[in-house]
């Protein structure tokens, strides 16, 4: 199944949660969706007839200067096609829900964007830190980012 068929059953279904499809070219298409009916969408992606996205091979977190979003890589096992779709958050308040229930997979990815980005994912069963400290402050992957001086009255090596 090709971008384009996924972005216009989804458009069916979600009408006005499905903002558009992006990319230079069909090999690289996204989705974009509003990431408040991000849950289910991912769990239709997985359950469609025909979409059957039975793996998420990646979840990251992006910095955008003006927003932080979050980049779900979706394949399905069963029909040897894939699709990205991407979710927008406003920085100051970067919440998303979960998708770990549908995905198990998901667990230490979200982990790690809320590690590195501070983006929440609401329903998450265990919502910690994975690289940082449990302690660090700020989220080293955001544009904004000031790495601190000292951690713990250690001088932080630049």
């Amino acid at each position: 199944m090709q971008a384009q068929e996924i972005f216009d059953k989804l458009k069916e279904n979600f009408v006005d949660s499905i903002i558009e499809i992006a990319g230079e070219s069909p090999s690289d298409a996204y989705i974009v969706v509003n990431k408040d009916n991000i849950f289910n969408i991912c769990q239709a992606m997985r359950d469609f007839e025909g979409f059957d996205f039975n793996y998420l091979t990646n979840l990251s977190g992006m910095d955008y200067k003006d927003k932080l979003g979050v980049i779900y890589h979706l394949y399905s096992l069963n029909h040897r096609h894939s699709i990205v779709v991407k979710a927008y958050l406003d920085r100051e308040n970067p919440t998303i829900h979960s998708v770990e229930s549908l995905w198990k997979t998901a667990n230490w990815h979200e982990r790690e964007a809320y590690d590195m980005f501070g983006i929440v994912f609401e329903g998450h069963p265990n919502l910690i830190r994975i690289l940082c400290p449990y302690d660090w402050e700020g989220y080293p992957l955001r544009k904004d980012y000031v790495e601190p001086e000292y951690y713990h009255g250690i001088k932080v090596p630049y």
